[in-house]
């Protein structure tokens, strides 16, 4: 939405191309406030969402729902299942996404929570096990510790890396308790979730740890697959840029998460969108 909104200004075509049936990715899984944007506070990401989209002209054209195959560096286009569109540029921001256990997929839906201050009210009288040790996974301790019977953390390591405030408020909740260095190897239940089972990293032994519900938030992976074998991407998967957003092929650049590994937040995705529009513009005059 940013870079559509520079191409608009600058007088550039521009097109949008969808996977879902709304714009937005992540910014509508945050049901928290939004209080780190300069100049805006939202109730949540979909407000955001709402005031980005708002600023979106009427000549931006946008494809939703849009099944992309392969992207074409050679002759320029993207490949999808109706159609072929052509670029002159492409600005890559497909996101990222939460990395799962292996076996959350068995009990979405009967056991997994997909957000704890979306779903916080659903767990009253519960018992639920968070993974993970960063910010996201101490902050729905401390939102999910104000509603569930009880709450245990599991991390893997042996300290958090969550900041200091998050921890020591999830730690002053009586219900809300820390195994640390242990991970989750199994999710046991049949019709719903009823356990999970956490391994040792210290001795290897496991434990059975009775549970109603599970949130996992153990980092993200990006969506970077379409461009495999074509970009650069580092070990991790995330696409390599210069400070424009431009890759190692000419007219391809990447935005936001997907290409930002060290801090993926709302601002610096709009940040990398305008600064690669503005490299395209640039690049354009050059070559009229």
């Amino acid at each position: 939405m940013s870079a559509a909104m520079w191409f608009a200004d600058l007088g550039m075509s521009v097109c949008i191309i969808e996977k879902e049936a709304e714009l937005g990715g992540l910014m509508l899984s945050i049901f928290a406030p939004v209080t780190n944007y300069p100049g805006v506070r939202t109730e949540n990401g979909r407000e955001m969402r709402d005031l980005f989209a708002a600023q979106l002209s009427q000549d931006i054209e946008i494809k939703f729902s849009a099944d992309v195959r392969s992207i074409n560096t050679d002759e320029n286009f993207v490949e999808c299942s109706d159609e072929n569109i052509g670029f002159g540029a492409l600005i890559y921001a497909a996101g990222v996404r939460r990395r799962m256990l292996p076996a959350v997929k068995d009990f979405t839906g009967s056991g997994v929570l997909i957000s704890g201050s979306g779903e916080k009210r659903t767990v009253e009288g519960q018992r639920v096990v968070i993974v993970g040790g960063g910010d996201a996974a101490l902050e729905n301790a401390m939102i999910l510790g104000e509603y569930a019977k009880t709450v245990i953390v599991v991390h893997r390591g042996g300290e958090f890396s969550a900041r200091t405030k998050f921890v020591e408020k999830a730690a002053s909740l009586p219900n809300v308790t820390f195994l640390m260095r242990h991970e989750i190897v199994r999710l046991n239940g049949s019709a719903k979730l009823g356990s999970v089972t956490a391994k040792s990293r210290v001795d290897n032994a496991e434990k059975i740890i009775e549970t109603d519900r599970i949130l996992v938030r153990i980092g993200t992976e990006p969506n970077s697959e379409l461009l495999q074998g074509i970009v650069e991407l580092d070990a991790a998967g995330f696409i390599k840029t210069d400070i424009t957003g431009a890759t190692n092929i000419k007219n391809i650049y990447a935005a936001g998460d997907v290409a930002n590994p060290t801090s993926p937040t709302i601002i610096s995705s709009a940040g990398t969108a305008a600064a690669a529009a503005k490299a395209i513009f640039s690049s354009s005059k050059k070559h009229r």
